[in-house]
Protein backbone atom coordinates (compact mmCIF):
# COMPACT_ATOMS: atom_id res chain seq x y z
CA UNK A 1 0.00 0.00 0.00
CA UNK A 2 1.29 3.64 -0.90
CA UNK A 3 2.15 6.30 1.48
CA UNK A 4 -0.68 7.92 -0.01
CA UNK A 5 -3.23 6.31 -0.46
CA UNK A 6 -2.48 5.32 3.81
CA UNK A 7 -2.78 8.95 4.24
CA UNK A 8 -6.17 9.24 2.85
CA UNK A 9 -8.18 6.10 4.12
CA UNK A 10 -8.27 7.94 7.19
CA UNK A 11 -9.63 11.10 5.39
CA UNK A 12 -12.44 9.29 4.01
CA UNK A 13 -13.51 7.08 7.22
CA UNK A 14 -13.43 10.63 9.00
CA UNK A 15 -15.99 11.78 5.91
CA UNK A 16 -17.91 9.12 6.39
CA UNK A 17 -18.33 9.28 9.85
CA UNK A 18 -19.29 12.97 9.86
CA UNK A 19 -22.10 12.14 7.48
CA UNK A 20 -23.36 8.98 9.43
CA UNK A 21 -23.28 11.36 12.15
CA UNK A 22 -25.38 13.89 10.52
CA UNK A 23 -27.54 11.62 9.13
CA UNK A 24 -27.96 10.77 13.40
CA UNK A 25 -28.38 13.61 14.33
CA UNK A 26 -30.90 14.86 11.88
CA UNK A 27 -32.95 12.13 12.69
CA UNK A 28 -32.71 12.77 16.25
CA UNK A 29 -34.14 16.17 15.52
CA UNK A 30 -36.83 14.71 13.54
CA UNK A 31 -37.88 13.12 16.19
CA UNK A 32 -37.84 15.84 18.75
CA UNK A 33 -41.00 16.74 18.73
CA UNK A 34 -42.58 13.73 18.43
CA UNK A 35 -40.46 12.46 21.53
CA UNK A 36 -41.95 15.65 23.56
CA UNK A 37 -44.99 14.25 22.77
CA UNK A 38 -45.02 10.85 23.69
CA UNK A 39 -43.35 11.92 27.24
CA UNK A 40 -46.12 15.06 27.70
CA UNK A 41 -48.88 11.96 27.23
CA UNK A 42 -46.51 9.85 29.76
CA UNK A 43 -47.41 12.50 31.84
CA UNK A 44 -51.25 12.79 31.33
CA UNK A 45 -51.64 8.79 31.86
CA UNK A 46 -49.69 9.33 35.28
CA UNK A 47 -50.91 12.24 36.72
CA UNK A 48 -50.12 13.53 40.42
CA UNK A 49 -53.13 15.35 42.28
CA UNK A 50 -54.74 15.59 38.75
CA UNK A 51 -51.91 17.17 37.40
CA UNK A 52 -49.86 16.67 34.71
CA UNK A 53 -46.35 17.33 35.91
CA UNK A 54 -44.38 16.69 32.57
CA UNK A 55 -45.69 19.20 31.09
CA UNK A 56 -44.37 20.76 27.73
CA UNK A 57 -42.48 24.08 29.98
CA UNK A 58 -41.04 21.15 32.72
CA UNK A 59 -39.22 19.40 29.64
CA UNK A 60 -37.89 22.35 28.35
CA UNK A 61 -36.71 23.88 31.45
CA UNK A 62 -35.37 20.84 33.28
CA UNK A 63 -33.71 19.81 29.78
CA UNK A 64 -31.94 22.52 29.22
CA UNK A 65 -30.93 22.73 32.69
CA UNK A 66 -29.11 19.44 31.97
CA UNK A 67 -27.90 20.21 29.05
CA UNK A 68 -25.27 22.36 30.66
CA UNK A 69 -23.29 19.45 32.48
CA UNK A 70 -21.86 18.23 29.10
CA UNK A 71 -21.25 21.78 27.83
CA UNK A 72 -19.61 22.92 30.61
CA UNK A 73 -17.01 19.77 30.15
CA UNK A 74 -16.69 20.77 26.44
CA UNK A 75 -16.25 24.93 26.68
CA UNK A 76 -14.61 25.45 29.96
CA UNK A 77 -11.21 26.18 28.54
CA UNK A 78 -13.16 28.95 26.56
CA UNK A 79 -14.28 30.57 29.44
CA UNK A 80 -11.40 33.03 30.12
CA UNK A 81 -10.80 36.31 31.35
CA UNK A 82 -8.85 36.87 28.04
CA UNK A 83 -11.63 35.95 25.86
CA UNK A 84 -14.25 37.78 28.21
CA UNK A 85 -12.19 41.45 27.92
CA UNK A 86 -12.49 41.12 24.07
CA UNK A 87 -16.32 40.86 24.34
CA UNK A 88 -17.85 44.73 23.92
CA UNK A 89 -21.08 45.71 24.95
CA UNK A 90 -22.65 45.32 21.44
CA UNK A 91 -21.45 41.45 21.62
CA UNK A 92 -23.49 41.03 25.35
CA UNK A 93 -26.05 42.73 23.12
CA UNK A 94 -26.19 40.42 20.71
CA UNK A 95 -25.66 37.35 22.70
CA UNK A 96 -28.88 38.61 24.63
CA UNK A 97 -31.18 38.68 22.07
CA UNK A 98 -30.05 35.79 20.39
CA UNK A 99 -30.42 33.48 23.89
CA UNK A 100 -34.05 35.20 24.27
CA UNK A 101 -34.95 34.24 20.38
CA UNK A 102 -33.41 31.03 20.71
CA UNK A 103 -33.21 29.57 24.20
CA UNK A 104 -36.81 31.20 25.56
CA UNK A 105 -38.60 32.35 22.49
CA UNK A 106 -38.47 29.81 19.82
CA UNK A 107 -38.67 26.56 22.15
CA UNK A 108 -41.39 28.01 23.56
CA UNK A 109 -43.63 28.67 20.66
CA UNK A 110 -43.05 25.38 19.47
CA UNK A 111 -43.75 23.10 22.54
CA UNK A 112 -47.04 25.81 22.47
CA UNK A 113 -47.62 24.28 18.88
CA UNK A 114 -47.24 21.11 19.84
CA UNK A 115 -49.84 21.32 22.64
CA UNK A 116 -52.19 22.16 20.55
CA UNK A 117 -51.73 20.43 17.25
CA UNK A 118 -50.33 17.50 15.96
CA UNK A 119 -46.24 16.50 15.58
CA UNK A 120 -47.03 16.56 11.37
CA UNK A 121 -48.77 19.94 11.42
CA UNK A 122 -46.16 21.56 13.11
CA UNK A 123 -43.36 19.87 10.65
CA UNK A 124 -45.32 21.27 7.63
CA UNK A 125 -45.73 24.54 8.75
CA UNK A 126 -42.06 24.53 9.24
CA UNK A 127 -41.59 24.47 5.65
CA UNK A 128 -42.35 27.98 4.91
CA UNK A 129 -38.58 28.21 6.67
CA UNK A 130 -36.71 27.59 3.74
CA UNK A 131 -37.27 29.88 1.75
CA UNK A 132 -37.80 32.52 4.09
CA UNK A 133 -34.80 32.10 5.23
CA UNK A 134 -32.71 32.21 2.08
CA UNK A 135 -34.69 35.64 1.15
CA UNK A 136 -33.60 37.05 4.59
CA UNK A 137 -30.28 35.98 4.63
CA UNK A 138 -29.66 37.57 1.43
CA UNK A 139 -31.71 40.45 2.09
CA UNK A 140 -29.93 41.31 5.80
CA UNK A 141 -26.63 39.43 5.62
CA UNK A 142 -25.94 40.34 2.32
CA UNK A 143 -25.04 36.26 1.36
CA UNK A 144 -25.38 34.99 -2.29
CA UNK A 145 -28.57 34.06 -3.03
CA UNK A 146 -29.01 30.50 -4.23
CA UNK A 147 -31.77 30.37 -6.76
CA UNK A 148 -32.21 26.24 -6.48
CA UNK A 149 -32.22 26.23 -3.00
CA UNK A 150 -35.06 28.75 -3.02
CA UNK A 151 -37.03 27.00 -5.91
CA UNK A 152 -36.73 23.81 -3.98
CA UNK A 153 -37.76 25.63 -0.71
CA UNK A 154 -40.83 26.91 -2.70
CA UNK A 155 -41.71 23.21 -4.07
CA UNK A 156 -41.15 21.39 -0.70
CA UNK A 157 -43.51 24.28 1.12
CA UNK A 158 -46.18 23.77 -1.89
CA UNK A 159 -45.93 19.83 -0.57
CA UNK A 160 -46.60 21.24 2.64
CA UNK A 161 -49.51 23.00 1.64
CA UNK A 162 -50.80 20.45 -0.53
CA UNK A 163 -51.33 18.24 2.68
CA UNK A 164 -52.36 20.05 4.85
CA UNK A 165 -55.77 21.76 2.56
CA UNK A 166 -56.07 17.33 1.82
CA UNK A 167 -56.01 16.53 5.10
CA UNK A 168 -58.87 19.36 5.66
CA UNK A 169 -61.08 18.16 3.52
CA UNK A 170 -60.15 20.78 0.99
CA UNK A 171 -60.25 23.79 3.41
CA UNK A 172 -57.30 25.05 5.58
CA UNK A 173 -57.79 25.37 9.31
CA UNK A 174 -55.06 26.98 11.08
CA UNK A 175 -55.90 27.15 14.78
CA UNK A 176 -53.58 28.11 17.85
CA UNK A 177 -51.12 25.02 17.46
CA UNK A 178 -50.49 25.79 13.46
CA UNK A 179 -50.46 30.20 14.16
CA UNK A 180 -47.69 29.09 16.87
CA UNK A 181 -45.99 26.46 14.97
CA UNK A 182 -45.54 29.55 11.94
CA UNK A 183 -44.66 32.38 14.69
CA UNK A 184 -41.77 29.74 16.05
CA UNK A 185 -40.50 29.30 13.12
CA UNK A 186 -39.94 33.33 12.34
CA UNK A 187 -38.54 33.23 15.27
CA UNK A 188 -36.36 30.47 14.56
CA UNK A 189 -35.24 32.68 11.76
CA UNK A 190 -34.67 35.39 13.74
CA UNK A 191 -32.65 33.51 16.31
CA UNK A 192 -30.42 32.24 13.31
CA UNK A 193 -29.73 35.46 11.94
CA UNK A 194 -28.54 37.15 14.96
CA UNK A 195 -26.33 34.04 15.30
CA UNK A 196 -24.42 34.31 12.24
CA UNK A 197 -24.04 37.76 12.59
CA UNK A 198 -23.09 37.67 16.44
CA UNK A 199 -21.09 34.45 16.70
CA UNK A 200 -18.64 36.39 14.65
CA UNK A 201 -15.62 37.31 17.35
CA UNK A 202 -17.29 35.32 19.49
CA UNK A 203 -15.40 31.96 21.11
CA UNK A 204 -18.28 29.05 20.52
CA UNK A 205 -18.18 27.87 24.06
CA UNK A 206 -19.39 31.18 25.58
CA UNK A 207 -21.70 32.04 23.26
CA UNK A 208 -23.59 28.22 23.80
CA UNK A 209 -23.19 28.40 27.49
CA UNK A 210 -24.36 32.13 27.54
CA UNK A 211 -27.34 31.85 25.15
CA UNK A 212 -28.69 28.70 27.15
CA UNK A 213 -28.72 30.01 30.84
CA UNK A 214 -29.84 33.36 29.89
CA UNK A 215 -32.76 31.64 27.45
CA UNK A 216 -33.40 29.53 30.01
CA UNK A 217 -34.14 32.25 32.81
CA UNK A 218 -35.90 34.08 30.27
CA UNK A 219 -38.15 31.47 29.50
CA UNK A 220 -38.42 30.83 33.59
CA UNK A 221 -40.00 34.12 33.81
CA UNK A 222 -41.86 34.44 30.97
CA UNK A 223 -43.53 30.89 31.51
CA UNK A 224 -44.33 32.29 35.31
CA UNK A 225 -45.67 35.57 33.70
CA UNK A 226 -48.10 34.10 31.14
CA UNK A 227 -49.19 31.37 33.30
CA UNK A 228 -48.97 32.72 37.19
CA UNK A 229 -46.39 32.00 39.67
CA UNK A 230 -47.46 28.67 40.12
CA UNK A 231 -46.70 27.15 36.79
CA UNK A 232 -43.31 25.78 37.51
CA UNK A 233 -44.51 23.68 41.39
CA UNK A 234 -43.52 20.60 39.44
CA UNK A 235 -40.60 20.56 38.57
CA UNK A 236 -38.58 18.75 40.82
CA UNK A 237 -41.00 16.02 41.23
CA UNK A 238 -39.39 12.96 40.51
CA UNK A 239 -41.73 11.85 37.94
CA UNK A 240 -40.72 14.41 35.75
CA UNK A 241 -36.65 13.74 36.85
CA UNK A 242 -37.41 10.00 35.55
CA UNK A 243 -38.28 10.65 32.17
CA UNK A 244 -36.86 14.03 31.34
CA UNK A 245 -33.54 12.61 30.77
CA UNK A 246 -34.97 10.94 27.52
CA UNK A 247 -35.82 14.35 25.62
CA UNK A 248 -31.93 15.96 27.20
CA UNK A 249 -30.24 12.91 26.32
CA UNK A 250 -31.37 12.37 23.16
CA UNK A 251 -32.39 14.97 21.63
CA UNK A 252 -30.81 18.39 23.50
CA UNK A 253 -27.66 16.22 24.12
CA UNK A 254 -27.20 13.23 21.60
CA UNK A 255 -28.77 15.33 19.06
CA UNK A 256 -26.23 18.44 19.36
CA UNK A 257 -23.03 16.54 19.76
CA UNK A 258 -23.89 14.10 16.83
CA UNK A 259 -24.37 17.68 15.11
CA UNK A 260 -21.12 18.75 16.30
CA UNK A 261 -19.01 15.93 15.23
CA UNK A 262 -21.21 15.56 11.81
CA UNK A 263 -20.14 19.05 10.65
CA UNK A 264 -16.76 19.29 11.55
CA UNK A 265 -16.32 16.10 9.42
CA UNK A 266 -18.77 15.81 6.60
CA UNK A 267 -18.62 17.09 3.38
CA UNK A 268 -20.98 20.21 3.12
CA UNK A 269 -23.57 18.36 0.62
CA UNK A 270 -23.24 14.97 2.87
CA UNK A 271 -24.79 17.41 5.60
CA UNK A 272 -27.40 19.24 3.28
CA UNK A 273 -28.72 16.29 1.50
CA UNK A 274 -29.71 14.63 5.04
CA UNK A 275 -31.06 17.90 5.95
CA UNK A 276 -33.37 17.64 3.45
CA UNK A 277 -34.97 14.59 4.36
CA UNK A 278 -35.93 16.38 7.94
CA UNK A 279 -39.40 17.25 7.56
CA UNK A 280 -40.29 13.27 5.65
CA UNK A 281 -38.27 11.76 8.48
CA UNK A 282 -40.19 13.71 11.32
CA UNK A 283 -43.90 12.79 10.09
CA UNK A 284 -42.95 9.33 9.38
CA UNK A 285 -41.11 9.27 13.33
CA UNK A 286 -44.53 11.04 14.53
CA UNK A 287 -46.53 8.29 12.94
CA UNK A 288 -44.61 5.18 14.51
CA UNK A 289 -44.47 6.97 17.71
CA UNK A 290 -47.08 8.60 18.05
CA UNK A 291 -49.21 6.72 15.63
CA UNK A 292 -50.58 9.90 14.60
CA UNK A 293 -52.34 9.79 11.33
CA UNK A 294 -50.54 11.98 8.73
CA UNK A 295 -54.25 11.43 6.50
CA UNK A 296 -54.65 11.32 2.56
CA UNK A 297 -52.20 13.75 1.62
CA UNK A 298 -49.10 12.23 2.60
CA UNK A 299 -48.31 10.30 -0.75
CA UNK A 300 -48.83 13.25 -3.22
CA UNK A 301 -47.58 15.58 -0.65
CA UNK A 302 -44.77 13.96 0.05
CA UNK A 303 -43.76 12.94 -3.62
CA UNK A 304 -43.68 17.17 -4.00
CA UNK A 305 -41.04 17.60 -1.18
CA UNK A 306 -39.02 14.50 -2.52
CA UNK A 307 -38.87 16.37 -5.94
CA UNK A 308 -38.04 19.41 -4.05
CA UNK A 309 -35.21 17.54 -2.13
CA UNK A 310 -34.01 16.65 -5.87
CA UNK A 311 -34.21 19.89 -7.03
CA UNK A 312 -32.31 20.81 -4.16
CA UNK A 313 -29.39 18.55 -4.65
CA UNK A 314 -29.01 19.13 -8.91
CA UNK A 315 -28.61 22.39 -7.71
CA UNK A 316 -26.01 21.88 -5.25
CA UNK A 317 -24.48 20.05 -7.40
CA UNK A 318 -24.40 22.63 -10.21
CA UNK A 319 -22.81 25.02 -7.67
CA UNK A 320 -19.84 22.52 -7.29
CA UNK A 321 -19.05 22.73 -10.82
CA UNK A 322 -18.38 26.22 -10.69
CA UNK A 323 -16.67 26.26 -7.74
CA UNK A 324 -14.76 24.87 -5.16
CA UNK A 325 -16.76 22.77 -2.50
CA UNK A 326 -15.23 24.67 0.90
CA UNK A 327 -16.39 21.61 2.96
CA UNK A 328 -12.96 20.54 3.37
CA UNK A 329 -11.35 23.89 4.15
CA UNK A 330 -14.08 25.80 5.91
CA UNK A 331 -14.27 24.96 9.87
CA UNK A 332 -16.38 23.34 11.81
CA UNK A 333 -18.04 26.96 13.16
CA UNK A 334 -18.11 27.92 9.67
CA UNK A 335 -20.82 25.63 8.33
CA UNK A 336 -22.60 25.32 11.37
CA UNK A 337 -23.64 28.68 10.94
CA UNK A 338 -24.22 27.80 6.87
CA UNK A 339 -26.11 24.67 7.95
CA UNK A 340 -27.75 26.55 10.90
CA UNK A 341 -31.20 27.10 9.26
CA UNK A 342 -31.59 23.99 7.38
CA UNK A 343 -32.63 21.28 9.92
CA UNK A 344 -34.82 23.66 11.81
CA UNK A 345 -35.33 23.35 16.07
CA UNK A 346 -33.05 21.48 16.90
CA UNK A 347 -34.10 20.87 21.10
CA UNK A 348 -32.70 23.81 22.48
Amino acid sequence: MSQSSAQTMPDNSRVLMGAGLAWLAVFIFAAGNSIVSLLAEIGMRNQVMGRNVITYCNLLFVGSLMSLVPMSFMFWREWTMENLRRLTRKHWMILTLSAFLSSALTPGLFFYALEKTTVTNVVLMGRIEPPLFLLATWLFLREEFEPWAFVAGLVALCGAVLMLWLNGGGAFELGKGEIGALLATLSYIASTLVARTGLRGIPLGIYAIYRTVVGTIFYFFLAIYLFGPDHFQDVFHPLVWEYVWIYALIVVIGGQFAWALGLKYARSGDVSLATSFSPLAAILIAMVLLGEDPGPGLIPGGAIILLAIGLGQYGRLRSRRTREDCSTVAPARTRAMEHEGEVNFKGA
